[in-house]
Parts: structure tokens; C-alpha cells; sequence
């Protein structure tokens, strides 16, 4: 039986580990051919030796996301190996808790580039090959912090929360090309971004290939069909008011 994303081909950036590891591994078992982009390509091997027979092998394309000509290099890899491009999971991004007043400018900039510029980036070389198409979905990670941020946590909360507006602008400049944009908005979740979290019970903190379900549910949709945001929790966590 074949996969439901069967001769798709998808990039997922922040390959290496946790929900895009996670995503990387849902998608071939659909049947997609996932091009990798992270930094840690002996993390990305991995998980691309993980995946055997589940799947086609992946592409491994070792990306500095804060790079515009690293990231213009992998579309040009997908451009060359596969033709096209059906799907777009960003999900590069680091957490950071800096308490205001001490967070420096060359910080702030890094968090800016890794969580929010280099989702235009991709998104923008995404829809350069999508729009001609007619088709294609693009999945923004995004977190629960643009709801109900954390204290001391401006630049990341920041990043977040201007996604938000990304994925507007994006949705709107793509669905008369037939190009859905979407967020997908996790909470707590068992990952590197935030130390100690796998110590938490699944009340308190989901496993990332349950925030993976969530995205392969929004790239299986029908291509008329668009889940333009989703805020998903584990089922313990406080969401207004938490800690």
C-alpha cells in the first residue's frame, strides 16, 4: 500500500534531532523523499540510517540555516537530485532564557536568524519553485511561547510570535497558486531545545513523534485544504497562567 505522501518530496530544516528528526522519519514512512538540512550531519546520518526500509533514503544537506548561501545550496540540491519540491517543514529553532538585561545584541541576532530569518529564507526559495507548480505546503513550527511565553525568554518569545505574521502573510501570498502555508504551535515537548524535559511524565511533555503525527497530518490533507494553525499540549500542561 503505497504512502500518502508517495512521490513527494519534502525538506525539513533542524534535521538532526527532535521534532525534525521526528518529522524526517514520519514523512518516509508516508512514502516522501525527505531532504535533511541541520549542522550535525553525523546526527542526520543517523537518523537517516534509522529509517532502512520504512522509507527512500533521505538527502543529507549540511546547512548553517543563518547562512543565506548554505540555504540557497540545498534548494539548488533539491532542484538538481529531485526536480521539485512539494513540502516545507520549518523547523530549525533554539530556545533561549536570558533574562533581558543581560541578553547581548550579537545573541539576540542569532536567535533572530536561526528561529525567525531563516524561515523567510526557505520559505521564500519554496515558493519560487511551489508557485510555478501549482502546488506545494509549507509547515511553520512555531511554539506555544506565541500564545503564553515563559519569563526571560524575550528573543525566542519575539521569534515566535512574529512566525505567527509570517505564516499570514505567507498563507495569503501562496492560495492563489494553489500553496497552503500552516503553523504548527507544540507545547512542551521531550526534545534538546529545553534540558530536563525528558525527566517529565507524558501529562507534562509530549514525545516529539507525537508533535510528527500532528505535521504529517497537515502535509496529508487534501490539497484544497488548509489547517492554518494548530496549538497542541500535552494533556497536563497549564497553558494561560503557566509556569
Amino acid at each position: 500500500m503505497a504512502g500518502r505522501l508517495e512521490n513527494q518530496v519534502a525538506l525539513v530544516t533542524g534535521a538532526s534531532s527532535g521534532i525534525g528528526a521526528a518529522i524526517v522519519e514520519a514523512f518516509a514512512a508516508e512514502g516522501a523523499r525527505v531532504v535533511m538540512a541541520a549542522r550535525r550531519v553525523d546526527k542526520m546520518q543517523a537518523v537517516a540510517d534509522s529509517i532502512g526500509a520504512n522509507g527512500p533514503s533521505p538527502i543529507i544537506c549540511p546547512t548553517d540555516v543563518r547562512r543565506e548561501d548554505e540555504i540557497l545550496s540545498v534548494f539548488e540540491t533539491i532542484d538538481r537530485r529531485c526536480g521539485r519540491l512539494d513540502i516545507l517543514v520549518n523547523c530549525a529553532g533554539f530556545a533561549d532564557h536570558t533574562p533581558t538585561e543581560n541578553l547581548s545584541l550579537a545573541r539576540w541576532k542569532d536567535i533572530v536568524d536561526t528561529n525567525l530569518t531563516a524561515c523567510f529564507l526557505c520559505s521564500r526559495e519554496a515558493l519560487k519553485r511551489m508557485k510555478p507548480q501549482g502546488s506545494g505546503r509549507v509547515i511553520i513550527i512555531g511554539s506555544i511561547s506565541a500564545k503564553s511565553p515563559r519569563p526571560n525568554s524575550i528573543g525566542y518569545t519575539s521569534t515566535k510570535f512574529a512566525l505567527e505574521g509570517m505564516t499570514r502573510s505567507l498563507a495569503l501570498d501562496a492560495r492563489d497558486f494553489g500553496v497552503a502555508v500552516s503553523i504548527l504551535h507544540p507545547g512542551s515537548t521531550k526534545t534538546e531545545l529545553t534540558p530536563g524535559m525528558e525527566n517529565r511524565t507524558a501529562l507534562e511533555s509530549m514525545d516529539a513523534r507525537d508533535v510528527a503525527a500532528a505535521a504529517t497530518l497537515m502535509a496529508c490533507l487534501p490539497k484544497e485544504t488548509n489547517l492554518l494553525e494548530a496549538l497542541m499540549l500535552p494533556l497536563g500542561q497549564p497553558f494561560l497562567g503557566r509556569g
